[in-house]
């Protein structure tokens, strides 16, 4: 671990006790003020400033021991932030519930001045709020700072074999990260053309770690046996060196199995997805109140839009229907504010066969001519179609908003992969079909991983990883990421 680490680590401890100490007094004086039950006013109870610091004390005290034992003194930039403050809220919920069994048990033994229930209740609301921002503070605080080279990035050793032509976009996205560097590569032989230094091959590796000139070893292909792997990572484990590695398709549902039985025989099942019966319940449901919620709070926006769209362009309709495949090969309309000119529209969701559609016809002109995106998907720069509201609703993605009525409708969810057209689909190859195992989504993990700038190999990868790597709280982080991708264009 890195001092600059240890720093960040140690300042947490500190930190913590003082906010839920300090936690005790605000809630005191919010208690004298309100009871925060609306309706209902219930007499004030308060407690003396003396009184008040042993029962602060005693609950910071055990906050930090809570905490301690469960690992949320890590400080981790590269791990889950989300995760962390679940981790936080729960923990913060296990030393209430402590606290407050042990406040009520020793009473008359060890103390005889009562404090009040709602000034604990709201100690500990305040005091976890207060940590998680904390955590965001010192987070960002810390990447800002590896950002900047003001202290030292992991320094990364590469165990590959590839061109670099092969895994330029893994490189690319180590780069993008802004923490880490890559000093050397390590194979049993030199590559051409590789952009950096060569260290030798396996048994050169413990020297490396030997004199710490890495923190990390991240492990892309090589031609090394299983005991030399072996080997390296336990030279990892030994010198304290974090070990990871690129997965293929068939590792990564190595982690998606069930044991069952066929007759008396012991099998293990690859799962397509993680999402099971329950969870495809929960999801459903997740989905139905999101979708209903954001409709009526967009209400007054899609009148707003609608009206727009109207004096531009008169002609109906304001909804574009757009034939999109889903789950199966099925075929649904997808729903979208139009933003482009009545006449330009393909209009096979309305009974008009491809063949006979101009608009179709012109834009297959424009997808040759103009298109900035290689692979079945396309993207047409300087689109001449387009109308004066074009740019405003399509930048802050308002144009899919009328997707969430598709949302409520079953025919989407609120995160999984994005739908395609048919004429898109075709082009599909054998892999690029595990997209149509599941239903569609308004958002995904391509989505908030690069968008329009990812090709379309690499969205893919994504959107495979997303479906074999399922969890709510995979969809909490994107539905989370998704706003933050919007904000960042809105300020652009």
């Amino acid at each position: 671990m890195k001092k600059h680490e240890l720093i960040f680590w140690a300042v947490k401890v500190p930190l913590d006790f003082l906010i839920i100490f300090g936690s005790f007094f605000v809630a005191r004086e919010v208690r004298l003020i309100t009871d925060l039950i609306p309706g209902i006013q219930l007499p004030v109870q308060t407690i003396d400033t003396l009184h008040l610091i042993n029962f602060a004390f005693f609950a910071a005290v055990l906050y930090i021991i809570t905490f301690a034992l469960h690992k949320l003194y890590f400080l981790q930039i590269f791990n889950s932030k989300v995760k962390e403050f679940f981790e936080i809220i729960r923990y913060s919920f296990y030393a209430f519930i402590f606290f407050s069994v042990v406040i009520f048990l020793s009473k008359w033994i060890i103390y005889e001045t009562e404090i009040p229930r709602l000034i604990i209740g709201f100690a500990f609301f305040f005091g976890t709020i207060w940590i998680i921002l904390e955590r965001i503070f010192l987070n960002n605080f810390q990447y800002s700072l590896l950002k900047k080279w003001i202290i030292p990035k992991r320094k990364i050793l590469l165990i590959n074999n590839n061109s670099f032509e092969k895994i330029e976009h893994i490189i690319t996205d180590i780069k993008q990260a802004n923490i880490y560097k890559i000093i050397w590569y390590v194979h049993s032989e030199k590559l051409e053309d590789f952009p950096y230094k060569y260290k030798g091959g396996i048994n050169d590796i413990q020297t490396l770690l030997e004199k710490k000139k890495c923190d990390e070893i991240l492990y892309i292909d090589s031609d090394f046996s299983k005991k030399e792997l072996f080997t390296l990572w336990e030279l990892s484990r030994i010198f304290w060196v974090r070990y990871r590695y690129i997965t293929n398709s068939f590792d990564v549902t190595k982690t998606n199995t069930s044991l069952s039985l066929i007759n008396n025989v012991p099998v293990i099942e690859l799962e397509n997805t993680s999402l099971n019966n329950w969870g495809k319940i929960w999801k459903r449901l997740f989905d139905i109140f999101a979708a209903f919620f954001w409709i009526i709070l967009s209400l007054p926006l899609m009148l707003l839009i609608w009206i727009l769209i109207k004096i531009e362009d008169p002609k109906w309709p304001t909804f574009f229907k757009n034939r999109r495949v889903w789950e199966k090969w099925e075929m649904f309309n997808l729903y979208k504010f139009r933003y482009m000119k009545w006449k330009y529209c393909i209009k096979d969701a309305y009974g008009i066969e491809n063949n006979d559609d101009d608009a179709l016809k012109f834009e297959e002109e424009l997808i040759e001519k103009q298109s900035s995106r290689s692979g079945p998907l396309y993207k047409i720069k300087n689109d001449p179609r387009k109308t004066k509201i074009w740019n405003f609703i399509e930048k802050y993605s308002l144009d899919e908003i009328p997707q969430f009525f598709n949302i409520f409708l079953w025919d989407m969810s609120l995160v999984w992969p994005r739908p395609h057209q048919p004429r898109e689909v075709e082009k599909y190859t054998l892999e690029e079909r595990r997209l149509l195992t599941i239903k569609p989504g308004l958002t995904g993990m391509a989505q908030v991983n690069g968008r329009e700038e990812n090709d379309f190999k690499k969205e893919t990868l994504l959107d495979i990883f997303y479906i074999e790597n399922w969890s709510f709280l995979l969809d909490f982080k994107i539905i989370l990421k998704t706003f933050s991708v919007v904000i960042a264009r809105i300020k652009k």
